[in-house]
């Protein structure tokens, strides 16, 4: 297969030459999309129109908001000073991501863009995978799926979304901020993502030639206190089984607020909405923590070898819930 690769020199350009053709995709960071096109043979663009020298790198603080440019790396947000100050959770959740050889490379957009790690859908010798081929069926519903979703997940796909930072971001109600051939617009990170439904191949809500800018994150409110909690098999360089993200405030031993977001678990990050309402006004303590654990994990959808994410993502959350609410551990 040929590629043509092409390097924009602005976001006009770039976004004209990819809307214009429907086998363009954008490279920024590349380390998925190299993985995706050249090792693995999952998709095939014809044509590769490099983004990563365009001026959308950066951190601002505005108001009570943070804004990073899509091409900034992981890294650089991660020790960005303003990061640091400001949202600590997000920070934790870029530390906990990859490795630094990778954050160095990969992108605040291409980490929210990041295709799923589900061993299926990157072998193409696997005939069943609706996400790469719609109609064909999920081969992982009845194969290894340990690392696979319970929420969100349905028969017609269970593969899991794998960022860190889309968690953390999702729990402090982040916005996305895109720009196409149609102009700008701004999507809220809870509606950014397609659940699996009966069209996993669908994962956002991006129209082909759209370009992710810049994400756009709320400050956690006045005496907030935050905390990203990550569950995995080894302490570094490795995919969460559960996480959570969580912003509570607590007034005289009682949860005013709290926002929520699951990790490990979704075929999107988690917002638990209704664990968020199940501890508002609720007294701090293992009982209303628990509440908001059943809460959080309601009908999830199991295969053999993902069984053990409900219970692990509730007992992920009480500690969470612990944790910033200074209750202990």
């Amino acid at each position: 297969m040929t590629i043509t690769y092409t390097r924009a020199d602005d976001a006009g350009t770039a976004i004209a030459a990819v809307s214009t053709d429907p086998e363009a995709a954008y490279l920024a960071g590349g380390t998925t999309e190299i993985d995706l096109v050249l090792k693995d043979g999952v998709v095939a663009p014809r044509r590769l129109v490099d983004i990563s020298r365009l001026p959308l790198k950066g951190v601002v603080a505005a108001g009570d908001t943070v804004r990073i440019g899509a091409t900034t790396t992981m890294e650089e947000a991660a020790t960005d000073p303003t990061v640091a100050r400001l949202l600590p959770m997000v920070r934790s959740s870029l530390l906990q991501g990859a490795s630094v050889q990778l954050r160095n490379m990969a992108t605040i957009g291409g980490n929210l863009l990041q295709r799923t790690r589900c061993r299926y859908f990157r072998d193409p010798a696997v005939a069943a995978c609706n996400k790469r081929d719609p109609g064909s069926g999920c081969a992982a519903v009845e194969g290894v799926a340990r690392m696979h979703a319970i929420l969100g997940a349905s028969p017609a796909c269970v593969a899991l979304h794998a960022s860190d930072l889309a968690v953390a971001l999702t729990a402090l109600g982040s916005i996305v901020r895109l720009r196409s051939d149609q102009g700008p617009r701004k999507v809220p990170l809870t509606e950014f993502y397609h659940q699996a439904g009966t069209t996993p191949d669908r994962e956002t809500v991006l129209r082909h030639g759209e370009l992710v800018t810049e994400v756009e994150i709320p400050l956690p409110p006045p005496r907030a206190r935050t905390t990203y909690l990550k569950v995995r098999d080894r302490a570094s360089y490795e995919f969460a089984l559960t996480s959570a993200a969580v912003v509570t405030v607590v007034e005289d031993g009682v949860v005013r607020s709290a926002r929520i977001a699951l990790g490990g678990v979704g075929t999107v990050p988690w917002r638990a909405w209704d664990a968020e309402e199940t501890l508002r006004d609720a007294p701090v303590g293992e009982a209303s923590f628990r509440a908001a654990a059943e809460a959080a994990v309601q009908h999830p959808f199991t295969v053999p070898g993902t069984e053990f994410k409900v219970e692990l993502a509730k007992r992920t959350l009480v500690r969470a819930l612990r944790v910033t609410t200074g209750a202990g551990w």
